[in-house]
């Protein structure tokens, strides 16, 4: 049986459901609300789970799996149909340096527990979290949208025309770019595949966009 500890509009478990939807697997959905309580993440509870009190989380075989791309390459490891990555290794390297430029530059700086330390820590004006946020999302997806362009396979997405971990990643933090209302003129082509993802139902049923 699998087990997720979710949160609706956390990006890092959205890239997860979007994994298990594309994979064919349920999973039974532990809600960890990360502003009610206090954030429930920082509670003893949820610590014991997974002590850096973070989401997703996922429960398979007795394990405990952490780290959204960890737990993405795991499930595209033992369900290699549909698989997420290429089989070239040159391409995977590719791809992967896609992911990485969402999941290690761009999103750990804007989610939340970043923002809240501006806000509370350092008593920083909503205006001015916004502008960091949107700062770096804008930063990140410029350099992103030039990998993608300068990628040696072009296709329907980031890496050709097969789903992979960087699409996965990328819908995700666009998502986090319409809410902070960064300006997306300079990423036509992340936009287009963006657009495209959003009309596949792994994706779409998944969604972790909130309506205004």
């Amino acid at each position: 049986m699998l087990e997720l500890y979710d949160y609706q509009r956390s990006s890092a478990a959205y890239r997860v459901r979007i994994a298990l939807a594309l994979k064919g697997l349920d999973a039974a959905k532990r809600e960890v609300h990360l502003v009610n309580d206090g954030g429930q993440q920082h509670g003893a509870a949820y610590k014991a789970v997974n002590p850096q009190g973070l989401v997703p989380s996922l429960s398979i075989d007795g394990a405990t799996l952490t780290q959204s791309v960890a737990i993405i390459e795991y499930l595209d490891e033992r369900y290699p149909e549909s698989a997420l990555l290429p089989k070239d290794l040159t391409h995977r390297a590719y791809v992967r340096a896609m992911v990485l430029a969402v999941a290690a530059d761009i999103h750990p700086i804007q989610n939340l527990r970043v923002l809240n330390y501006l806000r509370k820590d350092l008593a920083q004006p909503e205006e001015n979290v916004m502008a960091w946020a949107r700062h770096w999302i804008e930063t990140g997806l410029a350099g992103l949208e030039t990998l993608v362009a300068r990628s040696p396979v072009q296709g329907a997405y980031c890496f050709g025309d097969a789903v992979t971990i960087a699409d996965i990643c990328l819908a995700p933090q666009m998502v986090n770019a319409r809410r902070f209302k960064a300006n997306l003129s300079g990423v036509p082509r992340l936009a287009e595949i963006d657009a495209r993802l959003r009309t596949l139902p792994a994706f779409a049923s998944s969604t972790s966009e909130i309506a205004a």
